[in-house]
């Protein structure tokens, strides 16, 4: 026999034994996963995601149902895949609080195309790069300054409330999207937006698009994955949003850079920037570029374009649901008005940063709203090495995982009465002795929101603004609503209030 010939037999022989042993692996950990229960498959290929191939308001719906049927945990099933969905704080903790499941899944594959490997997508060394260089634009001392820019942007949105408050309602998610994105642009990107321009209307559809195109691959499990997702009948409708997202980010890029580079200093002088000690976000980028070589153009432009849209996406959803769970509790807002007058000593003053930290019931409110309606309802891991979860079941390394933060925080154990919404929940007496990975807003553990003290702050300096200058009225409430699977909790139709002029 030709030593080519043994090479061969060799290199099949070990071929044969890798599959082997991988498919011996991958049955038993089918195995271990099956134990954990399930909801009844509906057909060979979907499983039981099957069922969630629907309208995204029935889908949102089933969801939930699982939840309040299993209790703790139950694993869903799709052609070779067992996913386990954790419903329980303590597999929350398990999980989150380790720095060995801090992967995401493949889930966030459909993101891939838009976001690249940016810090919401990216893992071990590159993560860690990553939330260092971008760590200091939350710093408070920046964010101390960017309150200035949330009361001027808050004042534009007060003004066209005003324009339309003749109307029965407002229907308020696109004003509050224009404001979001016209915040986080002037504040992280150092760039205003004026929202007259038909490209920015057709980036935050774009947005609106990704989100509904992203849940359809994640419902049809087989379209996660790249070169599957060539057949979706969403693929060009995809690639044409992508272009629009990316076209919008890299001008602001663009111009951003040209600003930094000139001689004279122009960037300090910017107003956005003016008298500030640290950069904010997209220079500390172009600076990390530049003087420490620790990310590339390409890295710029995922962090950018990350952040343009959870940085506004989150923030729009959160507040729209403040305003009209606000407009639905009139004790509740006679309440917050109370103390807006307090600490700022007239109801009309712009609160500055001081003052926004001693709100201690509007921030109350916030934690409220966000129980009842995080703006993301669930996460998705990876596990990095075996666990056994709090009802003893085991799941194998390198298993995806859902963490399910809507049933989390509408669990009855944890909160009686959990469609009611009382802001009292989270007076210190009351929450002290909660679990710890009850309430997950903005994640927890090493991966949390590196931007949840900016968005707790915009969303105080907006609802100031606000309800100092309107008596907000119920249109919907919580019951006229439908709720709709999508990246970020979204309404099927938009959300309708009653503006009130105070004076």
């Amino acid at each position: 026999m030709s030593c080519v010939t043994e090479m061969l037999c060799l290199f099949l022989l070990i071929t044969i034994l890798y599959f082997f042993v991988k498919i011996k692996s991958f049955l038993k950990n089918r195995s271990e996963l099956k134990r954990i229960p399930s909801p009844e498959d509906k057909n060979f290929i979907g499983g039981s995601c099957a069922h969630l191939q629907t309208s995204r308001d029935v889908a949102f719906k089933i969801f939930r149902d699982w939840a309040k049927l299993y209790h703790q945990i139950y694993a869903m099933t799709a052609l070779h895949f067992v996913v386990p969905c954790i419903l329980h704080p303590d597999d929350f903790e398990l999980i989150l609080s380790n720095p060995k499941h801090m992967e995401k899944s493949d889930i966030y594959n459909v993101f891939h195309g838009w976001l690249g490997t940016g810090l919401l997508t990216s893992t071990g060394e590159k993560w860690l790069n990553r939330r260092r260089i971008l760590t200091p634009a939350f710093h408070f001392s920046i964010l101390q300054q960017f309150v200035e820019i949330f009361n001027r942007q808050t004042d534009d949105l007060v003004t066209t409330f005003g324009e339309l408050c003749h109307q029965v309602y407002i229907s308020v998610d696109n004003y509050i999207a224009q404001f979001t994105l016209k915040t986080i642009a002037e504040t992280a990107m150092g760039t205003k937006l004026k929202f007259i321009e038909q490209k920015e209307i057709e980036y935050r559809q774009s947005i609106i698009d990704m989100g509904h195109i992203a849940s359809y691959r994640i419902l049809h499990t087989w379209f996660v994955y790249s070169f599957i997702n060539l057949f979706s009948p969403k693929y060009w409708k995809e690639k044409n949003a992508i272009k629009t997202l990316h076209n919008f980010t890299r001008n602001i890029i663009a111009e951003r850079t040209q600003a930094f580079e000139k001689p004279d200093n122009t960037h300090d002088n910017h107003e956005v920037y003016k008298g500030r000690k640290r950069l904010a976000m997209l220079d500390l980028l172009i600076t990390a570029k530049n003087e420490e070589n620790s990310i590339d153009d390409q890295g710029i432009c995922e962090e950018v374009d990350t952040f343009m849209f959870e940085g506004h996406d989150t923030t729009t959803a959160a507040l729209t649901f403040s305003l009209m769970l606000i407009a639905c509790h009139k004790n509740v807002q006679d309440l917050i008005v109370e103390e807006i007058e307090a600490v700022t000593g007239e109801l009309c003053k712009k609160p500055n940063f001081n003052d926004l930290q001693q709100m201690k019931y509007l921030e109350r409110v916030l934690k409220e709203v966000l129980r009842l309606y995080p703006s993301v309802s669930f996460i998705s891991r990876k596990i990095g090495e075996e666990l056994v979860t709090a009802t003893g079941y085991k799941i194998p390394k390198d298993t995806i995982v859902h963490l399910h933060i809507y049933d989390l925080h509408h669990n009855p154990e944890l909160y009686p009465d959990p469609e009611k919404f009382d802001p009292d929940r989270f007076l210190p007496e009351n929450s002290q002795n909660r679990h710890p990975f009850a309430y997950l807003p903005f994640s927890a553990g090493p991966r949390n929101c590196i931007g949840q003290k900016f968005a707790m702050l915009e969303l105080k300096a907006a609802l100031c603004g606000i309800l100092s200058k309107y008596i907000l009225e119920p249109v919907d409430t919580p019951d006229t609503i439908t709720l709709i699977l999508d990246v970020m909790l979204r309404t099927q139709d938009e959300i309708k209030v009653k503006f009130v002029p105070r004076f």
